[in-house]
């Protein structure tokens, strides 16, 4: 595959203050017609992230048609799983209701932080109201030490997710081991880890995996997803049980820019299919800071 890269098509700028820097972890949702609503994480002065979203027509993505004054989602109450942020994880629409999958940011002392992934449902996809206060997949006996952004589907009548979780903690932010694993639900709220690991490292220097985005195409589960070494760079995989992934980076088909606000890194993918097209939104250099880019798949 090989992906055009369509450009920029926003960037935060002290829009308010809750929402001062980052468009981070961005999420499409299909709103009607060539409309899209995209999701994304920001952060107030003092890095603690909100959901928020902008809403696009997909055939001129770089000129905004709204963004939302207030945030579909904030901070949990203080002590809390989400008390330090909340980031976007996915969004899946079951029957009239629109499910927002977020990680839950809870700042340590021993270890920098200890996250969580949370739901939050909506009738319309603009306030979401939190199914618990509590995290519909926390810390277990699987995944003791901190787990992250998860991506969800439906299909024949299961609910599975694949998340990313921590082997350990080390002494440096880059001795966590962090790779994507796969949980199961009956009912998309309470969730079953398998401790199954879906995507592994390739390289010693590789220590984190993140955001998954998945569709099944002719039996195929393909999964694009952040991995980490000296920079984030975007991976591809495939399944055929949608549980153990083969890591095919090499038929990606895209990679940082020359020059510009993606050059240094590239990180966090969500593709989707729109009529006869494929897209994927990401994030480049400064994990959102710089914004976020659209591209288009040309080959296939």
């Amino acid at each position: 595959m090989r992906w055009e890269k369509l450009g920029l098509i926003y960037q935060v700028s002290n829009n308010h203050p809750w929402m001062l820097t980052h468009a981070a972890n961005p999420v499409a949702q299909h709103i009607v017609d060539d409309n899209y609503r995209i999701y994304f994480s920001t952060r107030d002065s003092k890095r603690r992230s909100s959901i928020a979203y902008i809403l696009i027509n997909i055939n001129q993505p770089d000129k905004v048609l709204e963004v939302s004054e207030n945030p579909v989602l904030s901070p949990g109450e203080i002590g809390c799983f989400d008390d330090s942020g909340v980031s976007m994880g996915c969004i899946l629409t079951v029957d009239d209701e629109v499910y927002l999958y977020y990680l839950g940011w809870n700042l340590g002392v021993t270890v920098p932080w200890r996250n969580s992934i949370g739901l939050a449902i909506s009738k319309k996809g603009r306030k979401f109201e939190r199914v618990s206060r509590a995290p519909v997949l926390d810390r277990n006996n699987n995944d003791p030490f901190s787990i992250s952004y998860p991506y969800v589907m439906q299909h024949d009548g299961e609910w599975h997710m694949w998340y990313g979780s921590n082997l350990k903690w080390g002494s440096e932010q880059n001795d966590m081991d962090h790779l994507l694993k796969y949980a199961v639900s009956k009912d998309g709220i309470k969730w079953e880890p398998t401790g199954d690991i879906s995507v592994n490292f390739n390289a010693k220097n590789e220590y984190a995996m993140s955001k998954p985005s998945v569709l099944l195409e002719n039996n195929i589960y393909k999964m694009w997803y952040s991995y980490r070494g000296d920079s984030y760079r975007i991976g591809y995989a495939e399944s055929l049980d949608g549980v153990h992934f083969d890591r095919r980076d090499d038929l990606v088909g895209i990679d940082v820019s020359d020059a510009g606000w993606d050059s240094k890194s590239i990180e966090y993918p969500n593709v989707f299919d729109h009529k006869e097209n494929r897209y994927m939104l990401y994030n480049g250099n400064d994990y959102g800071l710089t914004g976020i880019g659209m591209a288009i798949q040309v080959e296939k």
